[in-house]
């Protein structure tokens, strides 16, 4: 990826032979040149360019006061005739100060410079979105329960949700139905799917919520009716009035 650039220097000779240099830079692309501080101000507000060539004397505005004056500040070179700047340059955090007459090695030791800090700085926001990412699924997920807790002969049981099978409706409790036994549990069904990952619980039927993880294959039957087979042997008629979930789920899942 090109570093969008402009050149900022009062003297049109330096534009020039700083133009010629960087033909040789596949990855620059400068689209435009300013002779002056206030056209410079404009153009980069207007452009919002990677990078800029600043000259620091300049008769209208010097160098520090239009970069200070910038809403969104790009990278900065400093390219000029005297070294007492050189300081005051860096405090700015620029990337280079080039000293006219500079030459095409001293330039490509700039523009090295400069492709190494986007480099590094593309990688550390790539990390940041993947944090950010990783936090916010982890928040989306953490508002769903991962385990019940049933009472029973004074004591708690807790149940990963991983480990069961599917839910059935039975009055106003719910069978928790795993590969080992089967327990109540005193809640609606429609209550409980409001708690549960949709992305791991599908429900087929008005009476019934399948955890997806523990589904072998699924089959039309037909009157948008279909047969649910379990990893457990078990199988399950869906009714017509879940078909539209669970055609979404089919759509997302091959079987």
């Amino acid at each position: 990826m090109k570093l969008r650039c402009l050149i900022i220097d009062d003297e049109f000779l330096a534009r020039q032979r700083l133009l010629n240099l960087l033909k040789s830079f596949e990855n620059i692309w400068v689209i435009g040149e300013c002779k002056n501080g206030e056209e410079a101000i404009e153009k980069i507000n207007i452009k919002e360019p990677d990078l800029i060539f600043l000259d620091i004397q300049m008769p209208d505005i010097d160098g520090f006061t239009l970069y200070s004056k910038l809403q969104k500040k790009p990278y900065v070179i400093f390219t000029t005739a005297y070294d007492t700047y050189a300081i005051n340059a860096f405090k700015i955090n620029a990337v280079d100060y080039l000293l006219k007459p500079f030459d095409e090695e001293r330039l490509s030791i700039a523009i090295d410079r400069i492709l190494r800090i986007q480099r590094t700085n593309r990688a550390s926001q790539l990390e940041e979105k993947i944090k950010q990412l990783i936090k916010n699924t982890t928040q989306v997920s953490s508002s769903f329960i991962t385990q019940i807790t049933l009472s029973q002969r004074g004591r708690n049981i807790l149940i990963p949700v991983d480990d069961i099978i599917y839910f059935k409706s039975d009055g106003n409790y719910i069978k928790l139905i795993t590969n080992e036994k089967s327990h109540l549990y005193r809640m609606t069904l429609n209550n409980l799917q409001t708690k549960l990952d949709p992305n791991q619980f599908l429900r087929i039927h008005r009476a019934i919520i399948l955890n997806k993880f523990h589904i072998r294959r699924c089959i039309y039957t037909n009157n948008n009716v279909y047969r649910f087979e379990l990893k457990n042997g078990i199988e399950i008629l869906s009714s017509r009035s879940f078909s539209s979930q669970i055609a979404v789920y089919l759509s997302t899942n091959l079987f």
